[in-house]
């Protein structure tokens, strides 16, 4: 997946009804996911970059020029986030973190799915820390 550039109007996109933290705060993260995926291109940053655009209704534009609406990332739902389907990610997430024996897909994506439970419980049930540090400034 291509890291996004964002812009002032992505982040007043978000529909507010979607974070249970501020929305600045929120953003911050995005943009601070969005940058470090672009340095480091794990797995782990992938995980809060996902969910952030899923969360934020964002359009993704590939390198290739096609772009798509973020997907949820572990169900791979399509169409807008909302208050019920963030939930059901949150649960889906949780119940897969648990999952043992631990499926294939996820041992080939380390720090991917803690990345997704940490992001949700953050951005959602305002449960824990932001899932990276976020600098003191982050600007766009």
């Amino acid at each position: 997946m291509d890291s996004m550039e964002l812009t002032g109007r992505d982040f007043d996109r978000i529909p507010r009804r979607n974070v249970r933290v501020p929305v600045v705060e929120f953003a911050r993260l995005w943009l601070t996911a969005e940058r470090q995926y672009e340095r480091e291109r794990t797995w782990a940053a992938l995980g809060v970059v996902d969910v952030c655009r899923w969360i934020a209704c964002a359009t993704v534009r590939l390198e290739t020029g096609r772009t798509f609406l973020a997907y949820a990332p572990v169900t791979e739902r399509t169409g807008l986030a909302h208050e019920e389907t963030i939930e059901a990610e949150c649960l889906a997430a949780q119940r897969l973190w648990l999952r043992r024996p631990i499926p294939g897909y996820l041992v080939n994506r380390p720090g991917w799915l803690d990345s997704v439970v940490a992001t949700l419980e953050w951005a959602w049930h305002r449960s824990g820390v932001p899932p990276l540090d976020i600098p003191a400034h982050s600007q766009g």
